[in-house]
Parts: structure tokens; C-alpha cells; sequence
């Protein structure tokens, strides 16, 4: 399930960098502003720090295998909460640098933000995953 969300940063990222180069304001390319470099960067950064966690989950099952698995539940119910919340946070950042352009339908970034937020609602909400791995955490504690 993080995979979905993953792919929407990506889809968010690959719509977004083109689109700083040719929009232009006040004489220049939108992503020559600092606010906007330093969004962009925010939004590389999650990206970059949600698939690297996915990566770590990953190696983690396959080293435990299937029997183990109980082991990292709380890691992937945390994989997954914070790959959905963070691909609605990217696909709104993305309707925000295309401004009005993101809002119309002739731009992908509303439906990528329809579709992150389903990834907080389907499959067992955000607030479902935070029950489980609190759930969790408090099991391994006692």
C-alpha cells in the first residue's frame, strides 16, 4: 500500500520541476524564487525520506520472513500512514506552486490529490494505523 503513495510523489515531482521552468513570473522562471526552491526542496526531501524508509521496511520482512512478520507490523502500518499522509501533503504542495493551473482539470495535480487522499481513507484510515501502532508500542512495553 505505501507503493500507491510513492508513486503519486513521483507522479507530483515529475508534473511540478517541468512546470517551474517554463511558468513564468515577473520576467523569470518561477523556480528561480528562493520560497519556491525551498518548497521543492521540502517536498524532494520527504520523498526521498519516505522511500528510503519503505526500502528499510522491506529488507526488514524479507530478513524476518513470514513467520516473523508480527515483528514489523507497527513499522508498516507507520510505512504506509506516513507515505499516504505525506503524498497528500506533496500533491497540495503541487496544486499550490501551479496555482490556478492546479486547481483546473487540464493539470493532473487535483486528481493526484484525490488519489493520495484516498490512501488516508482506504484500506484503513490514518487514524486506524495510529491505533495499531500505539497498540503496538504499548504491547512491546509491558
Amino acid at each position: 500500500l505505501s507503493g500507491g503513495p510513492l508513486g503519486i510523489m513521483q507522479a507530483v515531482m515529475d508534473n511540478i520541476v517541468p512546470y517551474i521552468h517554463e511558468r513564468k513570473q515577473f520576467g523569470q522562471a518561477i523556480g528561480e524564487f528562493q520560497l519556491l526552491q525551498g518548497k521543492v526542496a521540502d517536498m524532494y526531501t520527504m520523498q526521498q525520506a519516505v522511500k528510503s524508509f519503505a526500502y528499510t521496511v522491506a529488507k526488514n520482512l524479507d530478513n524476518l520472513g513470514d513467520k516473523h512478520a508480527r515483528h514489523v507490523r507497527k513499522d508498516c502500518a507507520a510505512l504506509i500512514l506516513m507515505a499516504a499522509e505525506k503524498a497528500t501533503w506533496m500533491a497540495s504542495e503541487g496544486i499550490q506552486i501551479f496555482g490556478g493551473n492546479g486547481y483546473i482539470n487540464e493539470y493532473p495535480l487535483g486528481r493526484l490529490w484525490r488519489d493520495a487522499k484516498l490512501y488516508e481513507i482506504g484500506a484503513g484510515t490514518s487514524e486506524i494505523r495510529r491505533m495499531l501502532i500505539g497498540r503496538e508500542l504499548f504491547a512491546e512495553t509491558m
